[in-house]
């Protein structure tokens, strides 16, 4: 198996700066969520935050006007007038807590006011001075520099600062988390791609193996190898395919070439035997050429199927009626075991198979024999059995009577291409299914045909 990260220098050129760029645009998207993250987190605690403390301010300044309206309110009842000196007192307590303050009576004519009154342009509050339930003036208030009026403004200055800080760190974090992420995702792309480039350079053993990474990537990887392996299995059937064609081809072709020649040089006459010879050699070529054609067709089958309840029973029935002539012919008995077996299947390839099947097991039973199919269910699957009392198959020859064009010692002396069990397995597979071979020299063959039932 070729490791891919192991021949770092057949990896084509690009490879590394596609992983790269990759792993970047990851980190890239790590750093702007966490950035956005902090920056909707901070404008979430800025605006709430200014907000309570715009609210403490406000409550702040209605409260100290109150208590300067009570103040000079005081005053007032004292002396029966106002006078700058007598409301000195009360501007001196407004100054000292953050802000100016000025008094004014009824007539809105201004009685006495903090020296940074008239300058102040900071939020305002007022209160009405009342004595004995009578309104006779007004005590407004106006915010500073100083205080919890201005609060507000410093409490956004220091969030600022640590957003700006924990924006800072969170996008070292971020970035650092994302560099590691992107190299643990992209490695294994980068490798998927390498064996992929190898594959389709004509490397047919290069697999990704087995990676670390997430289980969608390890899924992947796997999909990837078993169909890299699927693809060297049909190549390398495909490449038997054209050698055993090649070979079954070669006899026939040279005995009617030399054949031919023969008659072309004189040296041997057009008899009816010779030209019968020659006939014969013609005819295998066409059940060759016939075989063949079905084979391709059962490769096929798979992408064509037209799939429909049938019947596994009525199916065999009528293979067994298409061949009950034969079976006289040749002396052998054949007896129908047939229980109904309903199946998901294309009648035309599942009957060609019960065809090939039985045809099989003519061949090889003698004269006098007996072959014997069965359908039944059997839990879940559909079920046929042909059982034939022929001279049975060596253990040895046994695992290889479904590969095409193998012929055991048996079929030396018996005509056929070697074909009619591998069309009857690639048949058995598209439809789901799988055949199955039993035999001991002397005691005959069962042939096993395992179909999923349907309800």
């Amino acid at each position: 198996m070729t490791d891919p990260a192991a021949a770092g220098e057949a990896e084509p050129p690009g490879t590394a700066a596609r992983g790269d760029t990759l792993g970047l645009r990851l980190a890239l998207a790590f750093l702007g969520v966490a950035l956005a993250a902090v920056a909707l987190a901070a404008g979430l605690i800025a605006a709430f935050s200014a907000a309570d403390v715009s609210e403490l301010a406000n409550r702040q300044r209605a409260e100290l006007a109150s208590a300067v309206a009570v103040a000079a309110g005081a005053v007032w009842d004292r002396n029966h007038s106002w006078t700058a000196e007598a409301l000195s007192p009360v501007l001196d307590l407004a100054v000292r807590t953050g802000a100016d303050v000025q008094v004014r009576d009824q007539a809105g004519r201004a009685v006495a006011a903090s020296p940074g009154f008239g300058a102040s342009r900071g939020p305002r509050s007022s209160a009405p001075v009342l004595v004995r339930g009578q309104r006779i003036g007004v005590a407004e208030i106006r915010s500073t520099g100083s205080g919890l009026s201005t609060a507000d403004q410093l409490l956004r200055t220091a969030l600022l600062r640590a957003i700006a800080g924990a924006a800072g760190l969170a996008a070292l974090l971020a970035l650092l988390t994302g560099l590691a992420v992107a190299r643990r995702i992209t490695r294994p792309v980068t490798l998927l791609i390498t064996a992929t480039r190898a594959m389709a350079g004509g490397d047919r053993t290069a697999r990704a193996g087995a990676i670390r990474a997430s289980a969608e990537l390890r899924e992947l990887a796997t999909a990837f190898d078993q169909m890299a392996s699927t693809m060297d299995r049909q190549e390398q059937l495909r490449r038997d395919l054209v050698a055993d064609v090649a070979h079954e081809l070669r006899t026939p072709i040279a005995v009617l070439q030399a054949g031919h020649e023969a008659l072309l040089d004189g040296v041997a006459e057009p008899t009816p035997a010779e030209l019968a010879s020659l006939r014969d050699e013609v005819l295998r070529l066409a059940r060759m050429v016939g075989d063949l054609q079905t084979l391709a067709a059962a490769d096929a089958a798979a992408l064509h199927l037209a799939l429909r309840r049938s019947d596994l029973a009525g199916l065999a029935a009528g293979a067994a009626g298409s061949l009950a002539r034969r079976f006289e012919a040749a002396g052998i008995t054949l007896r129908q075991e047939l229980s109904g077996a309903p199946v998901l299947a294309d009648p035309h390839w599942l009957r060609q198979l019960i065809t090939n099947l039985l045809s099989n097991a003519l061949k090889f039973t003698p004269a006098g024999g007996e072959v014997t199919i069965v359908t039944r269910q059997a839990g879940g699957d559909a079920v046929l059995e042909v059982t034939d009392t022929g001279a049975g198959i060596p253990a040895e020859e046994l695992p290889h009577i479904f590969d095409r064009f193998w012929r055991g010692r048996q079929a030396a002396q018996i005509s056929g291409s070697g074909i009619g069990l591998a069309i009857a397995a690639e048949l058995a597979r598209a439809h789901g299914g799988r055949l199955t071979a039993r035999s001991q020299p002397g005691q005959g063959t069962r042939l096993t045909l395992i179909l999923p039932g349907v309800p």
